[in-house]
């Protein structure tokens, strides 16, 4: 952006009469977590972010964390203004780090969501959870960063916590890793197992063939809500009018650019147009995280049957609750 149009730009929001905390900006720091290499995301971010910055009069800066946690408190310490993230890393965004749901991603294909797998080495003998869970310690395997949906968040909650099992205990070594690492080693036979999601893998398969030829998949989950796109609460109104009307037009008839060439860009990103959302979006993975929670509290041999008892019946009583305002959302 030119020094004469941030001056412009500065200029209109000064004649808007900024009031209260919230301050105008002339530059936005987008989080982007990362789900595979900086190289890789760079190369499909650049664009988007660039196109941003145009529409929005805005200066973009894009900023990359070794993990995902390195995104989260970047927000919250305000090195980060807006950020991609996925469900679980939106959600401890919102709690941790003054976060706020306002779109939502929609897959290229016009899926609803996408879905956690388990993959294995084409080869294996393991073909399935039964397969997996066998216990023995004789198996190595790979599991996402701590604040992923797919990579971790899922498979602890619908494999691991559902059959009492804590996988440090089950498996000869666990280890966590991005998306593209933890599917490169099973595709290489590095580890015997790995989790990975339908997106991360329709990327190997794209960019690199034949890793993807010695892929298989032995588990998949139930559907996971589309990835939040995340801006700080005290964002000022003007800078979040901008940046909401980039997002909700971008790619749409509503644009004041080239469709075709926007959705181009969308499909990089295996997205196409967003759509508004907010927090409530979080609401099942926020139900998920505690079926976990009461998962891992069940099989804890460290616990008393009375600690037990008091320790869920408080987490069931949370769910319950987020289960309620689930079911108050207008459907459809």
């Amino acid at each position: 952006m030119t020094l004469n149009v941030r001056a412009l730009a500065a200029a209109t929001l000064i004649a808007a009469g900024i009031a209260g905390p919230a301050i105008a900006q002339d530059t936005i720091n987008f989080g982007i977590i990362s789900t595979e290499s900086q190289k890789n995301l760079r190369t499909q971010w650049e664009p988007f972010l660039a196109a941003m910055e145009e529409k929005t009069g805005l200066e973009v800066e894009p900023f990359f964390a070794s993990d995902y946690a390195g995104v989260i408190e970047g927000m919250r310490f305000g090195k980060v203004d807006v950020a991609w993230f996925g469900n679980k890393s939106a959600m401890e965004a919102v709690d941790r780090a003054n976060g706020e749901v306002f779109v939502q991603t929609v897959d290229v294909s016009g899926n609803p969501g996408y879905w956690s797998l388990i993959l294995a080495p084409k080869n294996s003998p393991l073909n399935s959870v039964d397969d997996l869970l066998k216990c023995d310690g004789t198996l190595n395997f790979g599991i996402g960063d701590p604040n992923s949906t797919s990579g971790f968040l899922v498979p602890m909650t619908f494999i691991f916590a559902a059959n009492g099992i804590d996988p440090k205990e089950c498996f000869k070594t666990v280890r966590n890793a991005n998306h593209e690492t933890n599917a490169m080693a099973v595709a290489n036979e590095q580890v015997d197992a790995a989790s990975n999601n339908t997106e991360n893998l329709a990327r190997i398969e794209e960019n690199s063939p034949k890793a993807f030829e010695n892929i298989k998949i032995i588990w998949k989950s139930p559907l996971i809500p589309s990835d939040p796109i995340v801006w700080r609460k005290d964002l000022s109104d003007e800078t979040k009018d901008a940046v909401r009307t980039f997002f909700l037009t971008y790619g749409t008839p509503e644009t004041d650019g080239d469709v075709e060439a926007e959705k181009a860009i969308l499909a990089g990103l295996a997205w196409a147009p967003f759509r508004a959302s907010s927090d409530a979006q979080l609401l099942p993975i926020r139900v998920m995280e505690l079926s976990k929670e009461i998962g891992q509290i069940e099989a804890d041999t460290a616990l008393s049957d009375a600690d037990k008892a008091a320790q869920i019946e408080a987490l069931e009583a949370q769910k319950a609750e987020y289960q309620a305002e689930i079911d108050a959302q207008p459907q459809g």
